[in-house]
């Protein structure tokens, strides 16, 4: 308004005023006089209002009417030039809006002249039109008076100035109804009254204000005009046509929605007026039926019009989108018509336009949720929203199962579109031809009926076509395909309405409970949280009341809609369609699963798998589940019926793939075609996005994917993925390059389907490992029976969704390894191997994960993630424990330090290995358990080093291989040296351990149960260890009893200082004496039998070739083992109670392997006794270097016999470190006597010597070659003992203990030797040498007699009998001793050369003269000493003397050796110069009465020899035993004669008869030494 305000053009409007009034005066100068003057007054008007106003505008509109006088009159000329120049002039008036009320009548009146005159129509309609946009002062008649003039110049015979009064009237409505809101908007802050209700006189419109009046008042008038009635406002109206006025209908309707829902009158006339007149006008094609006849009916039927037809469509598609909330009765009536114009009956325009307008409806989706509110959602309506549906779906039916009729597709070519339809196509062609190419028209095809997809709408937008042909009278041919494409964007755009609309809403309810509640959670005060909480109540009402309709919303549409999107799939050839049906179907499940309706959730589901699989192809879970209630062929739906067409196999889709099913019994091979694929890919895609709603339908989609996976050939790789792999068996799976580029991308969506389950909620993740649980059984059960290929889709998915669920691995860990557990034991090689790689994956996965909290401080998800692993040591398979174990080693390497509380279960799986499980696995679970002897003792809890033991100990057991065994006593040792070297924390830790256990063992009221309880827990340990040792002790191998052996002792030798005193009774008892009574019973059973080689090519040592030889080895071992132990720590077993019995218990150990028929036992037997009556000195600490005892030595290949001699070896001591722990720095062993306190002890240990000695050297009873004698080794180990143990007895021992021991020296001495072994025992004959057991005998003497001659008084008796001992001796120089029945050889006559190995060995005498020699010394230098005493005057010892001596005396020559006469002469010679004074002093005694005689004899025997010289004895040799003669003849001479009246008369008499007898003899030829010595003597 500015610009025509403005002063500027204000001036200008007076300038081209008075220009206009000149003009017209100049015109009408000579015609029209009265104008002419009009004219020129008004110039004078016009300046005159100039002068006087201010208000220049306003004044000219007050006298507007004088101003406009001159034109008016003008054009009342009729004159055409002047008519348009003031029709001009009155125009520049009105945008200045300077025209008043009386002067617009004044115009309007004129303007109709001319309108009748038919004068300058264009101009006039001009001119109305700017009258009536410039300002508001037109009103009722006037107003009503211009409308008309507009209409009746519609309706000319000149076609441009109908257009244009069409236009005009067309504005003008429209401006009539902008006035009435702008007048609304004005008023909108003034109260008005209160309307009167039931307002029924429609005339009565006095409660309107004016702008509302008038468009009152025109709309009524539009309504009776359509109706064919007359008009009330509207006078002076001569013609109307339907067509037009619909179209202004409408456009009121479309454009001014809110005046009719703000003012009652107007509803009133929507409800009064408009619905019954549509409903009036759409008769014609209610009652229309296409093909039938019109001669039966009475009346002939009135056919439909396509104009008004059409234009009744768009009215009612306003009427619902504008007014729906007004009219829900009459849209009910409106929608139900739509419906009904769908049928096949009607004409195919018909059909086009309502599917057109049921179009316009499908992308509204608030508006169908009201129809579903309205109709669907009360008890006895129409359920027309579900009509709605379901009549689309028929309708896309009817469409497939009747070609269209009355439309011949020869009409329209391809490519005539004129009427500005899309292209359409030859019907049987299906192809178009273009440039010699072919191209396929996208298109559906069913049965043998083509219809092709035209592009006919964007998608969300109801662009219509027909609906749009307002300048057509004649229905139009609507091309092919052109229903079915707009039905099938309707299908699209409905379900993408609803989907978005309902998620949106649901999306909002979510956010909105969440923020109220929590904020009711939070809010301070009382009073607020009340509120809130009502708040709430009202919003979880209003979320109520919004899912009930949702829920009504699916359930009315789903069935109708799957229905006709599953035919639509299957005869789409398009991709693009095909894209857009599954992406329907893929909403339509997401929503439903969304709401949780599970039926029509899993009935879309079903389709979208059935849409992937070949068709007929046989998936139970598809054809059981919802499908079932669907695919009865058809269900009916409120009266309608709805068919559901199966599958077509004949789809002419591009097949991509031909595979193999997966059936227990496949038959033949299965295609997959492009559309398979792409099913696939949105069932991927749904998983993938929605698996949160999917719940018991993820059986549906994997099991169906399984299928897929399978025909397409892929398998399963590591982590679970699937990669495209060759099939095994049958025709082999072919793809085309098509789908081969597809696969690693299908590949690749199926692992981040399973990825994404991490995004899923917990109860959704159970469904998910439900699902693939369940179908895992389903392969597991095809796979029994049969070594084919199994599935292994779930097993590999199961792992994925482990893998990516880590972060809440707790709530799914037990049914997922549960289930893995059971495919471990599943017959099938390649399932169970993939159940135990997925189980080991997960297993090893979950330990490094970065749990929050981590796993150190979460010991029950350790223990949980850990036991999975143990259970596998049920699984009987080799093959899975073998990858059972390699979890286990790479555990260890990966997650060693950290194991923590796991560590039981870890070291249970290695110990859990049989013996019979084969070498490999037995050698994987050793390898584990060296790398956790090396190293991971520090790092695990103490608790567990004893099941280390334990598995340490049961591998040394296995016998599998025996580098394992020989290794893991290896590994003992190294254990033991830990618990050494670590002894003060692991005592620590233990304690506590157990004192945390005795509490828990107290509260729950039972007894706390461990081994060897109740020693410490630490010595718990070490017993263990030693028990395990022990077990190996008595292994059936030999070379691991050696070194398990050679361990214990080594170990207890050198870490047994750390044992508490009490414990060291369990080790003798338990460990030691325990371990001795099992090897004497083997070593005593042992098989005697030849051992031929030691398997391989091991050849065996003859001292080892047989069981019981090998055992031998045992025996001494361990024995001196024990003895040794025994020795070395008696400072710490003395203080026990009981250990004179422990020295009962070793000295019958020592007593049974001493009299062992085994030589090496026996000796080594007496080696231990000497050792532990330390007559061999242990080697102390100090004088050794701590060396480890050599434990893990390799089994020499040759295994060799320890010989006698070896057994000596020192054992060497490494306590050292133990005894500086100082832990018995109290009882400190004292430096000197490590001898035994105790009598009794000694004495036991001589009872058993005397034992030992007895059964030893008794000889047998009979003799064959198998008899057993003891060896000359042991015999002199035998006596060397006895000096020593006698320091210790020599205050008990009297006569009868004497006498035992010279019954065993004596029988010992007279054991012989086989000829075999003499060579080495013997010296040759000449040389006079004693044997080290002859030797010892001696040596046995000397010390009793030394003894004895310091001892006391009471001890002296015992002279005699070591006399009669010595002289027995004596005695074998000429009369070697029997050893029982047995033949021996004398030294010389034995066959040393024709010895032959393994002949019945020769018994060969020793050469006793050197031994009775040297006793016959003893005796000498034993009587000098003694002769005087009593004992050895009593008991005639020197009479004993003489009578042992004339044996050699008188066999002279004949004794075996000639020193023995010779050394009996001195020897008497000597015995006589000490003994005669003697007896002569005691000769009144009658002690040596009987004596004389004896020495007579003696004399006469030696002098007066039998023996002949030898022939070859030299003259000086013979002159040397000549002056032997003379010698015992100065001997009585000097010793007998002289003292004769001392001596019995009977005996000098004999002296003196045998010197007679010499002198005489010496006259006689016979010539001997002695009577050569009497004449020399003489």
């Amino acid at each position: 308004m500015s610009g025509t305000n403005s002063p500027e053009a204000v001036k200008k409007l007076l300038e081209n005023m008075q220009s206009d009034l000149r003009a017209l005066s100049l015109e009408c100068k000579k015609k029209f006089p009265p104008v002419k003057e009009a004219a020129e007054s008004g110039i004078i008007k016009v300046k005159t209002i100039a002068a006087r106003n201010t208000e220049i505008l306003a004044a000219l509109k007050e006298n507007s009417s004088e101003v406009v006088q001159p034109f008016l009159m003008g054009c009342g000329t009729k004159e055409p030039k002047i008519t348009q120049l003031c029709l001009a002039a009155i125009q520049r008036l009105m945008s200045h809006e300077v025209v008043s009320e009386t002067a617009a009548g004044n115009i309007i009146n004129m303007l109709w002249q001319l309108m009748e005159n038919s004068l300058e129509e264009l101009k006039l309609l001009q001119t109305v039109l700017v009258l009536l946009t410039t300002n508001t002062v037109v009103h009722d008649e006037a107003l009503s008076k211009a409308i008309v003039l507009c209409f009746r110049l519609h309706f000319t015979k000149d076609n441009i100035t109908n257009n244009t009064a069409a236009a005009t009237v067309r504005q003008v409505v429209t401006v009539v109804f902008e006035r009435m809101v702008a007048e609304d908007e004005r008023h909108r802050d003034v109260v008005e009254p209160v309307l009167v209700q039931g307002n029924s006189n429609r005339r009565s419109v006095s409660t309107l204000k004016p702008c509302a009046k008038d468009a009152y008042m025109l709309f009524q008038d539009l309504c009776q005009l359509v109706n064919a009635d007359a008009p009330y406002w509207l006078v002076g109206m001569t013609e109307m046509t339907r067509t037009f006025g619909l179209e202004l209908l409408e456009s009121v309707l479309n454009d001014f929605p809110q005046v009719f829902l703000q003012h009652q009158e107007f509803s009133f006339l929507l409800k009064e007026r408009v619905c019954p007149l549509v409903i009036k006008l759409f008769s014609p094609n209610i009652k229309f039926r296409q093909g039938s006849s019109t001669s039966s009916s009475p009346a002939p039927v009135e056919k439909p019009y396509f104009p008004i037809c059409m234009r009744l469509l768009r009215v009612v598609s306003v009427l619902i989108k504008q007014f729906y909330s007004l009219l829900v009765t009459e849209c009910e009536i409106f929608l139900s018509l739509l419906v009904k114009f769908l049928d096949g009956d009607k004409p195919q325009w018909l059909r086009a336009v309502a599917v057109e307008s049921i179009h316009r409806l499908c992308v509204q989706p608030q508006l169908l949720r009201s129809f579903c509110q309205s109709y669907d959602m009360k008890q006895h309506s129409t359920k027309v929203f579900r009509d709605i549906v379901n009549a689309l779906g028929s309708f896309i039916q009817s469409l497939f199962l009747v070609p269209p009729t009355g439309n011949p597709a020869t009409t329209n070519q391809a490519g005539s579109n004129n009427s500005g339809g899309p292209v359409s196509a030859p019907a049987n062609s299906g192809m178009l031809g273009i440039g010699g190419g072919v191209t396929l028209l996208p298109a559906f095809e069913y049965r043998g009926t083509w219809i092709p997809i035209l592009t006919v709408t964007v998608q969300g937008s109801a662009k219509a076509t027909y609906l749009e042909m307002l300048d057509k009278v004649e229905p139009p041919t609507i091309p092919e395909g052109y229903a079915m494409s707009v039905a099938f964007h309707c299908l699209l755009d409905l379900v993408r309405g609803i989907t978005s609309m309902i998620e949106g809403e649901l999306g909002e309810v979510e956010t909105e409970c969440q923020t109220t509640t929590t904020e009711a959670v939070s809010s301070p005060a009382q009073s607020s949280e009340q509120q809130e909480l009502q708040s709430t109540s009202d919003q979880m009402d209003k979320a109520i009341v919004s899912r009930a309709v949702w829920e009504e919303m699916v359930n009315a549409c789903w069935c109708g809609l799957l229905a006709a999107l599953s035919l639509l799939l299957d005869a789409s050839t398009d991709e693009a369609a095909t894209e857009n049906i599954l992406k329907a179907e893929l909403t339509m499940a997401a929503l439903c699963g969304r709401l949780g309706l599970v039926t029509s959730r899993d009935a879309f589901i079903t389709a979208i798998c059935k849409g992937s699989l070949p068709p007929h192809y046989a998936l139970t879970v598809l054809n059981t589940t919802t499908a079932a209630t669907l695919s009865n062929k058809s269900y009916s739906i409120q009266g309608q019926s709805v068919m559901m067409i199966s599958p077509s196999s004949e789809s002419h889709q591009q097949v991509v793939a031909v595979g193999q099913p997966l059936a227990v019994q496949p038959q033949g091979t299965v295609m997959l075609t492009s559309k398979n694929i792409q099913c696939m890919r949105t069932l991927l895609n749904l998983a993938h996005c929605h698996g949160a709603v999917l719940g018991t339908s993820w059986q549906l989609v994997l099991a169906t994917l399984q299928h897929l996976v399978w025909i397409l050939g892929l398998k399963p790789s590591s982590g679970g993925a699937l990669k495209p792999g060759r099939a095994v068996e049958g025709p082999s799976t072919v793809l085309t390059t098509a789908v081969m580029t597809d696969l690693p991308v299908i590949s690749n969506i199926l692992s981040r389907l399973f990825e994404s389950s991490q995004y899923l909620d917990d109860v959704s993740l159970h469904h998910l490992i439900n699902a693939l649980c369940s179908l895992s059984l389903e392969a597991m059960d095809m796979a029994y029976g049969n070594n084919k290929e199994p599935s292994l889709f779930a097993v590999a998915k199961l792992l994925e969704t482990g893998l990516v669920n880590m972060h809440r691995i707790e709530i799914l860990w037990r049914p997922l390894t549960g289930h893995l557990l059971e495919v471990c034991q599943h017959p099938n090689s390649r399932m169970r191997e993939w159940g135990a790689e997925a189980l080991t994956s997960l297993i090893k996965a979950g330990l490094t994960f970065n749990h929050d909290p981590p796993l150190s401080q979460n010991q029950r998800l350790q223990l949980l993630l850990l036991n999975p692993l143990k259970e596998m040591s049920s699984v009987n398979h080799p093959d899975i424990r073998l990858k059972q174990l390699e979890c286990v080693l790479q555990i260890l390497q990966s997650q060693g330090d950290s194991l923590g509380p796991g560590w039981p279960l870890v070291l249970g799986v290695m110990g859990a290995i049989r013996n019979d499980q084969g070498e490999s696995l037995i050698r994987t679970a050793f390898q584990c358990l060296q790398l956790v002897v090396t190293d991971f003792l520090p790092t695990m809890p103490c608790t567990c080093l004893q099941i280390v033991v334990d598995v340490a100990g049961s591998f040394g057991l296995h016998n599998q291989e025996l580098n394992i065994s020989l290794t893991s006593i290896g590994l003992l040792w190294n254990i033991s040296d830990y618990f050494f070297q670590r002894g003060e924390t692991i005592e620590k830790e233990l304690n506590n351990e157990e004192a945390a256990q005795q509490k828990q063992a107290e509260e729950k009221g039972v007894v706390l149960n461990r081994p060897f309880h109740p020693a410490p827990p630490f010595d718990c340990l070490w017993l263990c260890l030693y028990a395990k040792l022990g077990e190996l002790c008595v292994d059936p191998r030999p070379a691991v009893r050696k070194s398990a052996g050679q361990t214990l002792f080594s170990t207890i030798g050198a870490h047994g200082t750390l044992l508490q005193p009490s414990t060291w009774h369990t080790v003798i008892w338990k460990v030691l004496f325990h371990l001795l009574d099992r090897v004497r019973e083997s070593s005593t059973t042992a098989d005697k039998e030849k051992i031929e080689s030691g398997g391989g090519n091991i050849l065996i040592h003859h001292s080892r070739d047989t069981a019981e030889k090998q055992w031998a080895e045992t025996w001494v071992l361990t024995l001196a083992g024990v003895a040794r132990i025994f020795n070395t720590r008696r400072y710490l077993l003395q203080p026990l109670g009981d250990f004179s019995r422990a020295w009962d218990v070793l000295l019958d150990h020592i007593q049974s392997a001493a009299l062992s028929k085994n030589n090496e036992v026996s000796l080594a037997a007496l080696k231990s006794f000497q050792e532990i009556l330390q007559i061999v000195t242990p080697v102390r600490d100090s004088d050794k270097p701590e060396t480890p005892p050599a434990v893990n030595v390799p089994v020499p290949v040759l295994l060799g016999s320890i010989s006698g001699p070896g057994l000596n070896r020192p054992f060497v001591r490494t306590d050292s470190i133990g005894e500086r722990l100082g832990r018995y720095s109290s009882s400190e062993p004292p430096v000197v006597t490590d001898e035994l306190e105790d009598l009794n002890l000694w004495w036991a240990a001589w009872n058993t010597w005397y034992r030992v000695g007895s059964e030893s050297t008794k000889p047998p009873i009979t003799f064959d070659k198998l008899t057993f004698i003891p060896s000359q080794p042991f015999l002199t180990a035998l006596i060397q003992i006895f000096p020593a143990l006698y320091q210790h007895i020599k205050t008990g021992f009297n006569m009868d203990d004497l006498q035992k021991l010279g019954v065993i020296l004596h029988s010992a001495v007279s054991v012989p030797i086989s000829s075999d072994a003499s060579p080495f025992i013997l010296p040759s004959y000449t040389e006079a040498v004693l044997t080290s057991l002859q030797e010892a005998v001696l040596t046995a003497l000397d010390v009793l007699q030394k003894a004895i001659c310091i001892g006391p008084e009471n001890m002296q008796i015992m002279y005699p009998a070591i006399f009669d001992q010595l002289l027995a001796f004596v005695e074998f120089s000429c009369k070697p001793p029997q050893y029982g029945q047995l033949e021996t050889k004398h030294i010389a006559n034995a066959k040393y050369n024709q010895i032959q190995l393994f002949a019945p060995a020769e018994w060969v005498a020793l050469n006793y003269v050197p031994f009775a020699e040297r006793s016959l010394e003893v005796v000498v230098d034993l009587y000098q000493k003694t002769a005087c005493h009593k004992a050895v005057v009593n008991e005639k010892v020197l009479q004993n003397i003489i009578k042992t001596l004339r044996v050699p005396l008188s066999l002279k020559y004949s004794c075996p050796s000639e020193s023995t006469w010779k050394l009996a002469v001195s020897s008497l010679l000597k015995v006589l110069s000490i003994g005669l004074p003697v007896a002569r002093q005691h000769a009144s005694s009658g002690k040596f009465d009987s004596m004389w005689p004896e020495l007579a004899n003696t004399f006469e025997d030696f002098l007066f020899t039998k023996s002949i010289p030898p022939d070859n004895l030299s003259i000086q040799e013979f002159q040397r035993n000549e002056s032997i003669d003379v010698e015992v003849v100065q001997l009585i001479s000097t010793e007998i004669l002289p003292y004769a009246n001392f001596i019995p008369k009977e005996f000098v008499g004999q002296i003196m008869t045998m010197l007679n007898k010499g002198s005489i003899h010496s006259q006689s030829s016979s010539f001997t030494e002695f009577t050569g010595a009497v004449t020399k003597f003489y």
